[in-house]
């Protein structure tokens, strides 16, 4: 099983890793810093660059797997899809090297980090709506430059937005912390909001859940970023990547909503700077 070296620390552009299977045009790294699609978030994108053949290059040709070929050091394959299913599957742009091939990844770290900031931007929106309207979150769709919110409301009038625009930009600017943690699930269950943490959305098989705290600690202002209850603004369990405080999310607009029907709005939003 892949090391997902994403979940300990976004913020980390390169990594070495050794291919441990070698499938058509695909690999499966001992470990990654590559984040497949999911949770709303896109895969990461990069290249593959060969650092050590292996010692199984020269005879690659009469390996069980005959579509891995020889490769050479400073060969560099594109990786333009990252799948999770059994494991991490790193979709190249051309026949995959062999298995034993060592390899440096590099992240395509504009897309990544654009990533880093809608996705805790959103959670912000879900915490804020949460708070404000009852409005629990129900799907997001994250991408570079825009992102979108679907929430049980009937309808947010435009002076709802105004003001949900003004209270996360408010937050952003409050530059607060953003860290996390894992935590056994029925732990969680028993001592976590569940409306705000949200881990009924999760599949009943994960055990053991990354939960993500944005604000709380040492933000500053002695409240840990809330309106009262001396906690984090937002603690939610998700295994996706995140800026380290919003202060780096840049300026939140809110760019419209839509009703998506049974009581449900879709809100839409970019993060300039």
């Amino acid at each position: 099983m892949t090391e997902q070296l994403y979940l300990a620390d976004s913020t980390v552009r390169e990594f070495e890793a050794t291919v441990e299977r070698a499938l058509d045009d695909r690999v499966v790294l001992d470990r990654t810093h590559f984040y497949p699609t999911g949770g709303g978030q896109p895969n990461d994108t990069g290249t593959l660059r060969v650092v050590d053949p292996g010692s199984d290059a020269d005879a690659a040709d009469d390996a069980a797997d005959a579509s891995s070929g020889r490769v050479s050091a400073g060969d560099e394959f594109s990786v333009g899809d990252v799948e999770k299913t059994d494991t991490i599957y790193h979709h190249l742009d051309g026949p995959a090297p062999p298995e034993g091939t060592v390899v440096r990844g590099e992240l395509d770290w504009d897309r990544r980090y654009a990533h880093m900031r809608y996705h805790t931007a959103q959670h912000l929106l879900s915490a804020v709506l949460l708070d404000e309207f009852d409005a629990r979150t129900v799907g997001n769709q994250l991408y570079a430059d825009r992102a979108r919110l679907d929430a049980e409301y009937p309808k947010f009038t435009e002076t709802d937005l105004a003001d949900v625009e003004a209270r996360m930009n408010g937050l952003v600017e409050d530059g607060l912390p953003v860290r996390h943690y894992t935590m056994d699930r029925e732990v969680a269950e028993a001592e976590l909001d569940t409306e705000r943490t949200r881990i009924d959305l999760l599949p009943d098989s994960i055990t053991e859940l990354r939960i993500v705290e944005i604000g709380g600690g040492d933000d500053g202002d002695g409240d840990g970023g809330t309106a009262g209850d001396g906690g984090p603004f937002d603690r939610t369990a998700c295994a996706g990547t995140h800026v380290p405080a919003t202060d780096e999310i840049g300026e939140v607009t809110v760019t419209g909503r839509t009703t998506q029907g049974g009581d449900r709005e879709r809100v839409t939003f970019t993060c300039d700077g």
